[in-house]
Formats: C-alpha cells, sequence, structure tokens
C-alpha cells in the first residue's frame, strides 16, 4: 500500500482502484483572499488552513466501498459501501472547469442529501462514472443489463431471419405470378392467331359456293 494510504485498513479480498487528493488549483480562492490579510496577520490563517486542508484530504474507492479521510489536527474516515450509494452526481465551478477540477457527490439510500463528497478532485466526470461502474458491479445490476442485451440481441436476429424468409417467399410468389400471366397472354395469342385463319375459311368457302350456284344457273 502507497505510504499516504497507510490511514486504510482493507478486508482480505479488498484492493484499491483509485486514490487522489484534492487538486491544487482548490486553494486559489483561499490564496486571493488571505494574502492580502496576510499583511495584517488575519490571512495567514486562512491561507494555513486551506494548505493544511489540502494536505490532509484523500478519497479512496476500492473494490468494496468509498472511503474520505480528513481532518488537521485529527482524523476523520468515513466508509460507504457500495450496496449503499443510491445516486452519484458531479458538479464544476467557473474554475474547476477551466482547470479541470470538481466535486463528486455521492448519496446514500434512505439517506438525507449528500452522503459522502469527493472535493476538488481531477477529472469528476471520470470519477463518477467509475464509482457507477462498481456500483453496478457490485450489486449485480450490471450483469442484469448485459444479460438484457444478449436477450435482445437474439430476438433482433431472429425477427431479421423472419423477414428475409418473408421476403424469399414473397419474391418467389411473385415469380410465380409473373410465369403464369406469361402463360395465359401466350394462350391468347395463339388463340387470337387461329380465329381469323378459321373466319378466311369460311369466307372462301361460301364464295365458291356462290359462284358454283352462278355458274350453273348460267348453264340452264
Amino acid at each position: 500500500m502507497e505510504p499516504e494510504l497507510d490511514w486504510l485498513t482493507l478486508d482480505d479480498d479488498e484492493e484499491v482502484v483509485w486514490s487522489d487528493t484534492p487538486h491544487p488549483a482548490s486553494i486559489v480562492p483561499a490564496l486571493a483572499v488571505g494574502l492580502p490579510l496576510s499583511l495584517v496577520l488575519v490571512g495567514i490563517p486562512i491561507v494555513a488552513s486551506a494548505y493544511l486542508s489540502l494536505r490532509n484530504t484523500h478519497y479512496v474507492v476500492t473494490t468494496s466501498g468509498l472511503y474520505r479521510k480528513s481532518g488537521i489536527l485529527s482524523r476523520d474516515v468515513q466508509k460507504v459501501g457500495f450496496d449503499k450509494v443510491q445516486n452519484t452526481s458531479y458538479s464544476q465551478g467557473i474554475l474547476g472547469s477551466y482547470v479541470g477540477f470538481g466535486n463528486v457527490d455521492i448519496s446514500t439510500a434512505g439517506g438525507s442529501g449528500i452522503e459522502m463528497r469527493f472535493g476538488s478532485v481531477e477529472n469528476p466526470r471520470e470519477v463518477a462514472e467509475l464509482v457507477n461502474r462498481r456500483v453496478k458491479r457490485s450489486t449485480g445490476t450490471g450483469e442484469e443489463d448485459t444479460g438484457k442485451a444478449a436477450v435482445l440481441d437474439e430476438v433482433v436476429t431472429e425477427l431479421r431471419s423472419i423477414r428475409t424468409l418473408l421476403e424469399s417467399d414473397r419474391a418467389t410468389a411473385d415469380a410465380a405470378t409473373r410465369d403464369a400471366e406469361t402463360d395465359d397472354a401466350g394462350t391468347v395469342d395463339e388463340l387470337s392467331a387461329e380465329t381469323p385463319s378459321d373466319d378466311a375459311g369460311a369466307v372462301d368457302s361460301a364464295g365458291a359456293d356462290e359462284r358454283t350456284d352462278e355458274t350453273a344457273s348460267n348453264g340452264r
């Protein structure tokens, strides 16, 4: 374990995932107020308190929970297990947005307001996402979401297969319909071609009969 984490007592199967201290730039407001007042000795305690608080504050994320150590003259260690975390959020002020630090707030089930705050940590969004992932892994909701996603993928694949099969059947039916229409058109053409020939034969036969009758009449 790192020397600055000698205050942390872990279980046998517990490991440190992330640790950090407040960003050094977080004491800029205290310096802005304290340095001008240091001329009259009033600002010195302000600057000293901000510096000592920065040096003695530490945040830790382990495989089982969250830790926060603070205190200048005394040591205060707070722990929140992942099974108690209800909500995690982060925020950044003007200076924090410019420099890259902010607060990560952790609320617990049954608690009122914020139970733990990682103040002025670097990349607060990434820290909040890390805590959320660990909470899901600890409570099993992450595995449940993965299982639901797998089932959904199977359903989508099955629906695509059914759609492909239906489109194939439709294409086959359309082809059969076109073939039937082509056969019907050929039959009609054949009938149309045969009908004029028969009519012409009947007309020629009638004409021949008329000419025969006329010849017989003239002979008499």
